[in-house]
């Protein structure tokens, strides 16, 4: 018989290494941003509710959770002094939401109107206390709480940023729709290199990315005379649906990432009013995903995409993307020899059934795209020359088990640089500027975040 001491000490050798066991990652479905009727507008001096967005947050959860997400964020709109607003009406129906839907994480946060810039999401942690800490945050931050011009700087949010990064868990803050500000293509305005590179320098684990692809994709299916690009974007086209900061090889966040900076990229539906409903987007979920990779856990969510394991599609094009260098992956870093021969592994899913409006997209194409990390750039650097597409798989190339798709690319490593992919449905060697009236269904892309590789 075994000695009962050996037997306890089995037992509790079991449980402590079953306590300590890393969280079962996958990759989890989601958008962080999303409005709801309590982003309204002002009619006669007025805030009135429903008037921009128009559903409740309980219906946003149900709609994301038909779409497949696992997680979202509410992020409705600042204005004057709409702090003690969302403090007393919003936040009581993220609460009646969570209950509603506990197979959903809702996280609590807004549309920050942006000192300085543009939008950006205010993502806070779950943590009992993002009702006090949102309301402190806006009232101190929003440039619009209140009537005072002076507020609008970059020095104002960089003050905000430094104070989040601060803040124990700290939240997380992405730039949303980065070039539907700007005056054309490089006229930057709003969200501009500059700012952006500040923000990351004041609080790299605060101000950690950007939307690579904007909501209101759904301009071209709203019946009206007056069509609007997708996104809203006017003077610097998207590409596919994406930002050019990120469409374009060699662009912005290229320059980014050739600095070594960990900034990544995201997809959100900017869900207001649903095509159906009259408006021109999507539900969250319907047409774009964020994926994480990360445990069903609200901490492991927010550490997935501070750490950058995200890679984003449209069209349910894709639903997982594994990248293996050297045992790092997406958002990860490999650390390998100089002159060694370094192999890429990918494994992804093309789902077999159909997507939210009812197509079946196959994809033609992945890229495999690398560029070099050169050091610390000028703050108005807007291109990496070293970045291009060193391949392009097809179906020739890859081998295929039903949904699961794997290839290799290898390569010598002779210097530090990075490697992320982008994939379509189309035929289009390059991301085309998204013409007026364009059906955004046939259109489908997917881009991965970057796996960093360092030179020894």
């Amino acid at each position: 018989m075994r000695p009962l001491y050996a037997t306890l000490t089995s037992m509790i050798a079991l449980m402590t290494a079953t306590a300590h066991a890393e969280p079962t990652r996958q990759w989890l479905a989601g958008d962080h941003h999303v409005h709801s009727r309590f982003s309204g507008k002002v009619k006669d001096g007025q805030y009135v509710l429903g008037t921009d967005g128009i559903y409740t947050i309980p219906k946003n959860a149900e709609m994301a959770q038909k779409y497949g997400l696992k997680w979202f964020v509410s992020t409705d709109h600042g204005g004057l002094g709409l702090s003690q607003l969302h403090y007393d009406q919003t936040w009581p129906e993220v609460v009646a939401a969570r209950k509603a839907t506990p197979e959903l994480i809702i996280f609590y946060g807004m549309e920050l109107d942006t000192p300085g810039g543009d939008h950006s999401s205010i993502i806070l942690p779950i943590n009992g206390d993002e009702r006090e800490r949102l309301r402190r945050l806006e009232h101190a931050y929003a440039k619009h709480e209140v009537d005072d011009p002076a507020r609008d700087t970059t020095e104002n949010m960089l003050k905000a940023l430094r104070d989040m990064d601060g803040l124990t868990p700290k939240p997380l803050v992405f730039a949303h729709h980065p070039s539907r500000s700007a005056k054309g293509i490089g006229d930057y305005h709003g969200h501009t290199p500059w700012e952006l590179r500040a923000w990351h320098d004041m609080a790299p684990s605060v101000a950690v990315g950007m939307e690579g692809a904007p909501g209101h994709q759904g301009t071209s299916l709203k019946v009206t005379e007056n069509l609007r690009k997708r996104g809203y974007y006017v003077n610097s086209p998207t590409y596919g649906g994406f930002d050019i900061m990120t469409a374009k090889v060699g662009g912005i966040w290229d320059s980014f990432l050739g600095e070594g900076r960990r900034f990544w990229i995201t997809a959100t539906s900017d869900s207001h009013r649903n095509v159906e409903d009259g408006g021109e987007d999507f539900w969250p979920g319907q047409y774009t995903k964020t994926y994480v990779l990360a445990a069903f856990d609200q901490a492991d969510i927010m550490e997935g995409l501070r750490q950058g394991r995200i890679f984003v599609a449209t069209g349910d094009l894709i639903s997982e993307l594994d990248m293996d260098i050297a045992g790092a992956h997406i958002g990860g870093t490999a650390t390998v020899k100089a002159g060694q021969i370094v192999t890429l592994t990918v494994r992804l899913r093309d789902p077999s059934g159909p997507n939210a409006n009812g197509d079946r997209p196959d994809l033609k194409r992945v890229d495999v795209i690398m560029g070099d990390i050169t050091g610390k750039a000028d703050v108005k650097t807007d291109n990496n020359p070293t970045t291009r597409v060193v391949k392009r798989f097809t179906a020739a190339d890859w081998a295929r088990d039903g949904e699961i798709i794997n290839f290799n690319y290898s390569f010598k490593a002779e210097r530090d640089g990075y490697v992320r992919l982008r994939g379509t449905a189309t035929d289009e060697l390059e991301p085309l500027p998204d013409p007026l009236g364009e059906n955004p269904w046939p259109d489908l892309w997917f881009y991965s975040n970057p796996v960093f590789v360092e030179v020894k």
